[in-house]
């Protein structure tokens, strides 16, 4: 077999992952993106689009089975339950991501391996090593395909297919012939596109659902012999071909198993499109520094990068929460007006007369130096306008959640006690039990069950 073109050596990488090559800290790190998944998965319960998922789980698969659909407090097959928890977890907009990729990846890779997981009784410890060769595979996916691919593509529901299977295969034991087969079923597969942001329109969570359920299945498939194209990535008529202008395949090998970017991975602190976030701490830090109350604001200039444009620039008026949630004038709205953008915030007051009149205060312009420096790096800066004549400038270089401004245990924990507290979704003694398993994930003969807490 040839292991030398890149989809080769990713999905050879993939497959042979063992615990014992991943350092301690990564490992850790792994943990803490677990359980800020679970909060987020917990705090979908609600959404409509994730309801009408769960119903169509219900109406097509078994009503009984070896996984957890956490919103629902059942369990089905490892497909229902990866579709579900998936669409759940990419909702309240608090989920992970890394910068580099433009990529939520736990959205797509935890709902695919913790179903595998329940499914085969497997370990702690290969559930968080099929989980780190998903994040792996997934993330140099989405830096391979580039900042041309994310213009149009949602690169979480394309790259993130190809997380799944690579999660969802390492715990079924696929051999690298079988992981290449799984990446190709899973390439073909691979779909998502931003229009859906201009009409309000439900489709980020079928993305999610889409990409963890097309990669589980792409895995099972190659585990029975089923087979996929090759170069699926870097072909002449895959991915790259495709959905990219400017794919780098040397992103794709990136220094295997030395360069560990799940530990790259940011943690989301405002309840907002990612894009909003630099923009939100530089405001918060204006507004701090100078005591100012909305009302002495008359405008603000977010800086931002051409991605916030292009993701961002659609959404002038919005209709709904989640809609809210890309809104650069809502986002900086609710920062000027309460400190904070939570899902509360949110909810209480997206189209609240205030923000409404704040959202027409703020504009987005380009920024060479903040442009230049993306994705590698989200910088933060913003020029905010006082009635009384005065002009003050914001800039952050991390925002709150990146790997050098992270969220500590106790912080991940708090966190995800509002998210599920927020959806009503799980009390505060389940999920202090869930955080006791999830952080002794590495000494666990299996999995288990994360709420139930039946073994």
């Amino acid at each position: 077999m040839n292991e030398h073109h890149p989809s080769q050596k990713l999905a050879t990488f993939a497959a042979r992952l063992r615990f014992e090559d991943i350092p301690a800290p990564v490992i850790r790190r792994a943990e803490d993106l677990f359980l800020d998944w679970f909060g987020s998965a917990l705090a979908g319960r609600t959404g409509r689009p994730v309801q009408v998922i769960e119903a169509f789980a219900r109406q097509m698969g078994p009503q009984e089975g070896a996984c957890e659909v956490l919103i629902a407090r059942r369990r089905t097959t490892p497909l229902f339950a990866a579709m579900v928890n998936a669409a759940s977890s990419h909702f309240a907009e608090q989920d992970d991501v890394h910068n580099g990729s433009v990529f939520h990846p736990a959205a797509v890779v935890f709902p695919a391996a913790l179903a595998v997981a329940q499914a085969i009784q497997a370990s702690g410890r290969d559930l968080l090593t099929a989980s780190v060769a998903g994040y792996e595979v997934g993330i140099r996916v989405g830096e391979f395909l580039g900042r041309s691919h994310y213009k149009i593509f949602h690169t979480t529901g394309t790259a993130g297919t190809l997380a799944a299977a690579a999660a969802a295969g390492h715990l079924l034991g696929l051999s690298p012939e079988q992981m290449l087969h799984a990446f190709g079923s899973a390439g073909t597969q691979a779909a998502g596109l931003w229009e859906f942001l201009r009409d309000a329109a439900d489709s980020k969570q079928l993305h999610t659902a889409h990409a963890a359920a097309g990669g589980l299945t792409a895995a099972y498939l190659a585990q029975g012999g089923f087979t996929g194209a090759s170069r699926i990535l870097e072909g002449a008529q895959g991915m790259a071909a495709g959905m990219s202008r400017d794919a780098d395949p040397a992103r794709l090998t990136d220094q295997l198993g030395q360069r560990w970017t799940l530990a790259e991975t940011s943690f989301k602190f405002h309840a907002s499109c990612r894009h909003t976030h630099p923009a939100a701490d530089a405001l918060l830090q204006v507004v701090s520094a100078h005591a100012l109350q909305p009302q002495d604001i008359v405008g603000v200039t977010a800086r931002v990068h051409q991605g916030a444009i292009d993701v961002l620039g659609p959404v002038v008026d919005p209709r709904t929460v989640h809609q809210a949630k890309f809104s650069m004038g809502t986002v900086l709205g609710l920062i000027a007006e309460f400190g904070n953008a939570g899902l509360q915030e949110f909810e209480s007051f997206y189209n609240d007369p205030r923000i409404a009149a704040f959202r027409n205060k703020v504009e987005m312009v380009l920024d060479e130096e903040v442009d230049r420096a993306y994705p590698a790096r989200w910088i933060g800066k913003v020029t905010v306008h006082t009635a009384d004549g005065r002009t003050l400038a914001g800039r952050v270089d991390e925002p709150k959640g990146d790997p050098g401004n992270t969220l500590s245990r106790e912080e991940l924990e708090d966190k995800a006690l509002r998210l599920a507290g927020f959806a009503d979704a799980a009390s505060p003694d389940e999920m202090r039990a869930a955080f006791a398993r999830i952080w002794t994930l590495a000494d666990a003969e299996r999995v288990g069950f994360l709420l139930s807490g039946q073994d």
